[in-house]
């Protein structure tokens, strides 16, 4: 066996990198000259700037050697595989974890496979020949963390009698910690790889839970010991420039950091809660946001309608719906469209989800005064085109936002409705007159996320009578039979049976029918009326279109939009 990682391996691994599509050839040649100043090895300086993720060098690995990369349930669930032979801290240096043995044969899964060291070591150390398998190394981390925890002897900290949580230095020498970094970048890196839009740390009594949230949908991921819970909080406050020894107030920060060679940011909020502090972040990475109306899902005709109404040149836009349905993310699309050197476009946000180019974005800070209203009556005196208003929440906002439009802005904003219909009974309720609602209005969207069905493994089937008759589906379709796609579940899509989310949404133009109902004081419900009358797409209904077009099931239209015919 070789006791060196030789040139033609490495230069072999490249090709296969290049041809798999993990990498440029310029990127190569970067990792390259990097390793040939620094003595490493070309792989590892590819990981180490992220120019290649782990899940992508690990499917390399599997190509050069022929060998399967390690799937997470091939780990053991319970005990370890010989940890009378093999120790904890022998693994951890090594990068390897034991999957099964047998008298003869020991499987090992190690995130390096080019190390010949290490299988010798093993195959020595417990008398079995080895056989290899290619580990990623956030799923080996987890799988050492839970198998081999590392111990202090430390217990499980409680509220008023843990060192941890009454000593701030400590806490702060403890985060610093090489495992602890270790561990924290895990968590980031494995969110950004697996495409999560947050990451929820919750301390339990006897546990500490961390779950990621996919395609609008929180699932559970292997634990960190409980004893590090302390640390890993300060580790993360650190990081986002918090107090770590404020634990008794809710505080917000962000990090930025670089994951896969692009720079990644994340909205860090904090809460005191029983057993300790609980921990979000949210992950705001830009390279994996598509700001195209098509891409968000939206049909062609609402997009057309929502093109139309920001082409004026005063009014208010609105986009409405519950927390998390991608209004901002349609307004962000908006304002790229508008985005040009003759326009100038200035925002008010709480908090600013990503940064864009040419646009002017301004924080709100209540606590020194920065409201919406206050900042809103500011940038009035800028000569701006267009303001985009993070969201409506009180009258001072609305009337203000009003006055904006009357004296010739173009104002993009929020609000929290159902429909598009009760965002006029919604203003109305916040002191804003008929004639003053019928004078700004240019257009209402309302929206919902809805989860994709997975193309790898998604399964049409012909649909139910029942179900046809129910939702009407025979007079949306021309098909016979009627197919429908179902979730099924694999390994690309998490064994979820989704992957991504679409925008489903209404448009509400006004025009005089409209008008008149909301000078005569009408609820949401005739407005509503009289919209679909005048060509509106109900929003369930666009909804059905995309369950017909086999994009999403009817139970997440349903589930997402909470309607029935």
């Amino acid at each position: 066996m070789a006791t060196t990682v030789t040139d033609q391996q490495l230069d072999a691994l490249g090709d296969i990198l290049l041809r798999q599509g993990h990498c440029d050839q310029r990127t190569l040649e970067r990792a390259r000259r990097v390793a040939a100043e620094s003595d490493q090895r070309m792989d590892a300086i590819l990981i180490q700037l992220g120019l290649v993720s782990e899940r992508g060098l690990a499917d390399a690995y599997a190509s050069l050697l022929s060998v399967p990369v390690t799937a997470t349930d091939r780990y053991p669930s319970a005990a370890p595989v010989l940890p009378d032979r093999l120790s904890a801290g022998f693994l951890r240096h090594a990068r390897a974890v034991p999957l099964a043995a047998d008298e003869e044969t020991l499987v090992l899964a190690a995130a390096d496979p080019l190390d010949p060291f290490t299988q010798a070591a093993v195959a020595m150390a417990t008398g079995r020949r080895v056989r290899l398998e290619i580990a990623v190394p956030i799923e080996l981390e987890t799988a050492l963390n839970r198998l081999y925890p590392e111990s202090d002897g430390a217990p499980a900290d409680t509220e008023g009698e843990a060192p941890l949580e009454e000593d701030a230095e400590r806490l702060k020498d403890l985060a610093s910690e090489a495992p602890v970094i270790r561990l924290v970048n895990l968590l980031i890196t494995r969110a950004v790889e697996t495409q999560a839009s947050d990451i929820h740390i919750e301390p339990f009594e006897d546990r500490l839970r961390v779950r990621y949230r996919y395609d609008g949908v929180l699932h559970e991921a292997e634990p960190p010991p409980r004893h590090l819970a302390a640390a890993i909080t300060s580790r993360i406050k650190i990081m986002a420039r918090l107090d770590i020894a404020e634990r008794r107030m809710p505080q917000d920060g962000r990090i930025k950091m670089a994951v896969r060679g692009q720079d990644v940011d994340f909205r860090v909020s904090t809460i005191p809660s029983l057993h300790g502090e609980t921990v979000v972040l949210r992950v705001l990475d830009r390279s994996a946001v598509t700001f195209d109306y098509a891409r968000l899902g939206l049909s062609p005709p609402v997009i057309r309608k929502f093109g139309t109404a920001l082409d004026l040149p005063n009014g208010i836009v609105l986009v409405t719906g519950p927390t998390g349905s991608g209004k901002t993310t349609t307004l962000y699309t908006g304002l790229l469209a508008l985005n040009a050197v003759t326009r100038k476009i200035v925002t008010v946000e709480d908090p600013i989800e990503y940064q864009l180019q040419g646009i002017n974005q301004i924080q709100v800070r209540s606590q020194i005064g920065l409201t919406f209203a206050s900042l809103l009556r500011s940038i009035l005196r800028q000569d701006p085109d267009v303001i985009m208003v993070g969201e409506i929440r009180d009258s001072e906002t609305a009337q203000i936002a009003v006055q904006a439009a009357l004296t010739g802005h173009l104002v993009l904003s929020t609000l929290h409705t159902n429909s598009a219909a009760a965002a006029v009974t919604r203003l109305r309720d916040m002191g804003v007159e008929d004639y003053l609602l019928t004078a700004v209005l240019r257009g209402i969207m309302a929206q919902r996320l809805v989860r994709r069905l997975c193309p790898e493994c998604r399964r049409a089937e012909p649909a139910a009578p029942a179900l046809v008759e129910r939702f009407g589906l025979d007079r949306r379709t021309n098909a016979r039979p009627i197919m429908l796609s179902h979730a099924v579940g694999c390994q690309a899509c998490r064994q979820t049976g989704y992957r991504g989310r679409a925008a489903i949404a209404e448009f509400l133009e006004l025009g005089p029918d409209i008008e008149r109902l909301i000078f005569s004081r009408a609820d949401h419900t005739m407005i509503e009326r009289a919209a679909v009358a005048g060509g509106m797409d109900p929003m369930f209904d666009a909804g059905l279109s995309s369950v017909l077009a086999g994009e999403t099931t009817l139970e997440e239209v349903t589930r997402s939009i909470r309607a029935d015919p």
